[in-house]
């Protein structure tokens, strides 16, 4: 008697054939390694690596990019079942799994030597690649995987945020380890610093808030609201700016103090993202504004069949997401005033 396959078969099937390919893919890298530290040897030359990039942290990039590679083949394996949010952090998670492939394939040729940049985009990668990963291990648990009734699908969608949780890990040692070889070789990198990673974070949570308020509708009827999409582009230009600027210590060439310079900025900042949180509040979930206070008052969330997240459901992840980044803005105020404090009493005094 001949009994036909399931498709539970089918899907473990699919995960050993990848976890072959990743060990064949493995196994070549390291004879590539092997052979190119011979011909190194052999031909007599000697190839320079900045000292912070060590074989220890390029390791890390081998399980970083299977774990990413698995989030996004087995998202690609759903097809139909995978709904908006699943294309969405799918190309999340395939933008990683590119870069990371790109960045190892650099530093396996020794190629970082003659890219001076290369090693602070690696580190400003790992820094949002840890922080996409742990947010798409989130949001895609809370707004598609608990809706999925249980079956293959269900547990697929479950593997996937597994491997993304396993991917964020990954780039959170690599960029503990990089902090760590900072204070060793008495280095620096912007990203590694308080302010830095301060940077990092309020660009992320605006690059998560722009992915939210892509859907138009949330915010074109009113014009309060739209001021509100206007704050987080403002404030997100400057932040991103600072980051570029302290790539290669350009943020000396500003007619004035860049401490001072940023201490007025966050300050600014703060009070724009301040507006566009009441305004958000009020005329998002405030009755007499026009809003839905509850989540069953919009129209758009009363399916609970959906796998996608409703209207109301992208407003409260606004709203959160807004709070949270003012929360960072006024961390970095607290930062810069110390630093402008210590500097002001470190000047000569005249008498």
């Amino acid at each position: 008697m001949v009994t036909e396959p399931r498709p539970e078969d089918d899907h473990v099937v699919m995960w050993i054939t990848e976890i072959r390919m990743a060990v064949v893919f493995v196994k070549e890298l390291r004879k590539w390694i092997e052979s190119d530290n011979k011909l190194g040897t052999n031909s007599g030359t000697v190839r320079v690596t900045p000292q912070p990039v060590s074989q220890p942290v390029s390791l890390l990039r081998l399980p970083q990019f299977f774990s990413t590679c698995m989030s996004f083949s087995l998202v690609a394996d759903m097809g139909i079942h995978r709904g908006y949010v699943g294309n969405w952090f799918m190309s999340i998670w395939c933008f990683c799994c590119a870069v990371t492939l790109i960045v190892l394939t650099v530093e396996l040729r020794r190629f970082p030597s003659e890219f001076p940049f290369f090693w602070y985009l690696s580190n400003t990668y790992a820094c949002y690649a840890a922080l996409f990963c742990l947010s798409a291990s989130i949001i895609y648990s809370l707004t598609y995987v608990q809706f999925l009734p249980y079956g293959p699908h269900r547990d697929q969608a479950i593997a996937v945020t597994a491997f993304s949780c396993i991917a964020s890990v990954f780039y959170a040692m690599e960029v503990v380890k990089m902090w760590e070889r900072c204070k060793i070789y008495k280095t620096s990198c912007y990203v590694l610093t308080v302010p830095g990673l301060l940077k990092v974070l309020e660009t992320f949570m605006a690059g998560i808030i722009f992915a939210f308020i892509s859907n138009t509708s949330l915010y074109l009827h009113q014009p309060a609201l739209e001021w509100c999409v206007a704050v987080y582009s403002i404030c997100f230009i400057p932040a991103a700016l600072a980051i570029l600027l302290n790539l290669e210590q350009w943020e000396y060439r500003l007619p004035g103090p860049f401490p001072l310079f940023q201490l007025v900025l966050s300050l600014l900042s703060i009070l724009l993202y301040i507006s566009a949180l009441v305004l958000w509040l009020l005329y998002q979930f405030n009755k007499e504004f026009g809003g839905h206070p509850q989540r069953s008052s919009d129209e758009d969330c009363k399916d609970e069949l959906a796998y996608d997240m409703c209207a109301w459901d992208q407003r409260l992840a606004v709203a959160i997401l807004t709070a949270a980044n003012l929360l960072v803005y006024v961390t970095e105020l607290g930062y810069w005033a110390c630093q402008v404090s210590v500097e002001t009493k470190a000047l000569p005094r005249v008498s």
